[in-house]
């Protein structure tokens, strides 16, 4: 078996190895049935019982209450910029969007087609570097949207933004969802893109308040109505099987593994020696503000556009992969979701500390 490098790419991302070493069972054959896991009909028992069971344990994980509906759904988080308000940007209203980063900036530009928009603040100003402290919310707000982590410029939210009295929260979670304790009853739709955190791509989770799926109109087409996926569990058209069942496997791991609160604790200590490194480090710099720093995506640079570029090729080469920043901004960023090793962040300060000494 080729020898596994430490993965660092923002998504796809690294997977916990339990959950590959299962599925890469299952794929010939689903259990005991014969068929692997990939070729079950999306109708039948064998695979109707690995979506009830991932439902099941994603509500036990987030401890979803039962007026939410837990949706798996396709598109990505892409997707749900435009249903969102198609479904919700209600004539005479305004929908509030926090602009933190580049995926907001694409969230609020499909809106913009919809209906009236407003960005109640914006980072742009120091190139998305931190997470505003105030908001001008509209007068008659639908909703108020936020990302909560930015990955490409290594910015999250702290908690949850307060909105105006008759608005409701939602959030674009694709790259910090479960990776720390979460209370739904805070927010009418949550949603995030499945490749980071949860499992590979091409699966989105939604969890959506039952008052917001009847909420939504029924003169659009049906697979842009939320109340379709709902009523349907998640089934109106044949759904992303190999996604959904190892995302499945995803959410026992997380539980297996001390739950969101564990998540919390161990994404912390990972992400604190690289911080503590960079902090006092002479060669590179943290690009996020100190009191707006994700535990997701930790990005820096050395300010020498020659010396990232060297940096980022010499650490391929000693096992550390995807460590390029964004091609909109440059440096490196290391992702460090859930499923990534807190060895893999010691080794990477290690090597970092050996290029500081031969290049400063």
């Amino acid at each position: 078996m080729t020898q596994r490098v430490y993965n660092f790419s923002a998504g796809p991302a690294v997977m916990p190895v339990e959950v590959l070493e299962e599925a890469r069972e299952n794929m010939l054959s689903l259990g005991e049935t014969g068929i692997g896991v990939m070729e079950h009909s999306h109708r039948g028992k064998p695979f109707v019982a690995v979506a009830e069971e991932a439902e099941a344990n994603c509500r036990k994980l987030a401890n979803i209450p039962e007026d939410y509906d837990v949706l798996f759904l396709q598109g990505g988080a892409s997707s749900q910029f435009f249903m969102i308000p198609q479904n919700f940007l209600e004539k005479g209203k305004t929908a509030d969007y926090l602009v933190t980063g580049s995926w907001s900036k694409k969230a609020i530009k499909e809106a913009k087609l919809f209906g009236s928009t407003n960005a109640a603040c914006s980072s742009e100003d120091r190139n998305f570097c931190y997470i505003p402290k105030e908001c001008n919310y509209s007068e008659n707000s639908a909703y108020v949207h936020f990302t909560s982590n930015n990955t490409i410029f290594g910015t999250e939210f702290a908690s949850e933004p307060e909105v105006p009295e008759g608005s409701t929260l939602i959030c674009d979670a694709s790259s910090d969802i479960f990776s720390r304790p979460l209370d739904i009853s805070k927010y009418g739709l949550l949603y995030g893109g499945a490749q980071k955190n949860l499992g590979p791509s091409g699966v989105t989770l939604v969890i959506i308040h039952k008052d917001l799926v009847a909420k939504g109109p029924s003169d659009i087409p049906a697979m842009l109505q939320y109340r379709t996926h709902a009523e349907n569990d998640s089934m109106y058209n044949t759904p992303p099987t190999f996604g959904l069942y190892t995302m499945g496997l995803v959410f026992k791991w997380i539980l297996n593994n001390g739950g969101l609160e564990g998540m919390a604790k161990h994404n912390a200590e990972k992400a604190k020696p690289l911080y503590d490194y960079l902090d006092q480090s002479q060669l590179f710099k943290p690009t996020a503000d100190k009191d707006s720093r994700s535990l997701m995506n930790v990005c820096f640079v050395t300010g020498d556009e020659a010396l990232d570029a060297k940096f980022v090729s010499e650490s391929k080469a000693a096992g550390f992969d995807g460590l390029k920043g964004h091609r909109s901004v440059g440096g490196m960023r290391a992702s460090i979701y859930n499923a990534f090793p807190k060895q893999g962040v010691v080794d990477l300060v290690s090597f970092m500390k050996d290029f500081e000494s031969k290049n400063s």
